[in-house]
């Protein structure tokens, strides 16, 4: 059955989906997977997924783990925690796909931002910082000119 624009069932997919992506919103560092976030809605894994890519223009998975990226950078610019320790802070479980994905969003290491970013947002407003600071989503940081 195709869903056409305007209609009932697709508003009511929409209003699914924006209870997803707002629920990964507030619980970004909980685990979370496409499984359970389907349960909460009503439907099932794999038309959730269809859906939420079609609405928003990316995954599941890919969405939360911006989420977790932006609160990451935020924590790593703050300066008084470890890489390892805002990773599970933000959910992540594993050191190293965090990092990767981290590296892949914003153009460099976890260490290396921690490094660079935690003085360079020192006075300015935390929604400015933010902002400035947001990451780029579907591996579109520019190259690193580092070699």
């Amino acid at each position: 059955m195709t869903i056409q624009p305007g209609s009932e069932l697709h508003l009511r997919d929409l209003a699914r989906l924006r209870r997803v992506r707002d629920r990964i919103d507030r619980e970004y560092a909980q685990p979370l997977d496409v499984e359970a976030l389907a349960r909460g809605v009503h439907m099932s894994g794999g038309h959730l997924s269809r859906q939420f890519r079609l609405a928003y223009g990316e995954s599941v998975y890919s969405y939360l783990m911006t989420r977790r990226i932006e609160r990451a950078m935020a924590l790593l610019r703050r300066g008084d925690l470890s890489v390892t320790e805002v990773c599970f802070t933000v959910g992540c479980s594993s050191l190293g796909t965090f990092s990767t994905r981290f590296s892949e969003l914003v153009g460099q290491s976890p260490s290396a931002y921690k490094r660079e970013q935690a003085q360079a947002t020192a006075g300015m407003p935390s929604c400015v910082a933010r902002q400035v600071t947001k990451p780029i989503r579907n591996r579109e940081a520019p190259e690193s000119s580092e070699t």
